[in-house]
């Protein structure tokens, strides 16, 4: 059998799982080997599709994506090289991230190296309920948004709660990134089936709206009550960067959430308040005149720019290289809010201490 048949028949196995949903496996550690020091700190990553830097390809991923960004930064502000551990599966469901990866690879999160410790879980539960709720007819059923809602929280606490265990004890930050909408003016259209009350569709993008908001609320307050930071990258993608209603105030930093922020004030702001400054990602507003695209052509994965490693298919991939920046100006990249990754990676850098 040649290697490209080995290859098709290995990636086959992964893209089954338990659940019958599609899952591959993408493992990654790149370092940012800077030539003026030889010390080295590790940031652990766990997740989907997003940490992996998933680009549509089984044998690829994004270099640059949002925790190898976030390396980046670090080698700044620490003088130190940084070594960035994707433990990552495309696909999964928050289920299928806490016990497969944060908790059966916790090894990568207890060496002494170990400053930071990120993951990232609950789109594909989303995304699954949400093409399940799409392909309703008859009477519209929202066991399924509730039930994405439940597993979501149960299993964030969980990892919040084993990382806050395992974690090497000089671990000097832990972050939760909360999930964008990816696909929010596609879904600006009725339902096929009927609400059971109303007995009429029901816009999509407003119920898919709704157990979005509830998911990063508790995301950003089991943080809060966990010892973790939350970097909200709903707000980040999809708030413009001026402000476009006349509050005083940036989109993006209205739509954050809030330490103290009940459930209901929370998903209210969303929902209603600030529900007309909010866009889609596909097209970013960083002034009135001026866009980007934080979102890839499938209409799910954010941007990125930069080369590809390979995915670590068949165990992991590892790899260094040269930072593409060794200062910032205003703790920024020229590159910050151009590209979907590259705005995650910087709101993950903004939560750092400033010694490892």
């Amino acid at each position: 059998m040649t290697t490209w048949i080995r290859l098709l028949a290995v990636a086959a196995l992964l893209i089954s799982s338990q659940s019958g949903a599609n899952t591959l496996t993408q493992n990654v550690s790149w370092t940012i080997d800077r030539a003026d020091t030889s010390t080295r700190y590790r940031v652990v990553a766990y997740g989907d599709s997003i940490y992996a830097g998933y680009n549509g390809s089984v044998y690829n991923v994004a270099k640059y994506s949002a925790p190898t960004v976030d390396a980046e930064y670090l080698s700044v502000l620490w003088n130190a090289d940084i070594e960035t551990v994707r433990r990552t599966k495309s696909g999964a469901v928050a289920s299928d991230i806490y016990h497969n990866k944060i908790v059966a690879e916790r090894g990568y999160m207890q060496t002494s190296s170990t400053r930071v410790v990120t993951f990232e879980m609950c789109g594909n539960d989303a995304l699954q309920a949400r093409s399940s709720f799409k392909g309703q007819s008859g009477t519209c059923d929202y066991s399924g948004l509730e039930a994405a809602v439940n597993t979501c929280k149960v299993h964030v606490a969980a990892a919040m709660d084993f990382i806050n265990a395992n974690a090497y004890a000089g671990t000097k930050l832990k972050v939760v990134s909360t999930l964008y909408y990816p696909g929010y003016d596609a879904d600006n259209t009725p339902s096929a089936c009927t609400d059971p009350t109303t007995h009429a569709a029901v816009n999509l993008q407003s119920t898919f709206l709704l157990p979005v908001a509830t998911m990063n609320y508790w995301m950003c307050e089991f943080a809060r009550q966990k010892g973790f930071r939350c970097a909200d990258s709903f707000a980040h993608y999809m708030g413009a960067d001026y402000d476009r209603n006349g509050d005083g105030k940036a989109d993006y930093v209205a739509l954050r959430y809030v330490p103290g922020d009940s459930e209901s004030s929370y998903v209210t702001r969303i929902m209603s308040t600030l529900r007309p400054t909010i866009r889609d990602a596909n097209s970013h507003l960083l002034s009135a005149s001026r866009s980007y695209d934080y979102i890839q052509s499938d209409d799910t994965h954010p941007t990125y720019t930069g080369d590809t490693v390979k995915a670590g298919l068949l165990g992991s991939t590892t790899g260094s290289g040269a930072p593409r920046y060794t200062s910032f100006s205003y703790g920024k990249n020229p590159l910050w809010n151009q590209f979907g990754h590259e705005r995650m990676g910087w709101l993950l850098s903004t939560t750092s201490p400033p010694a490892p």
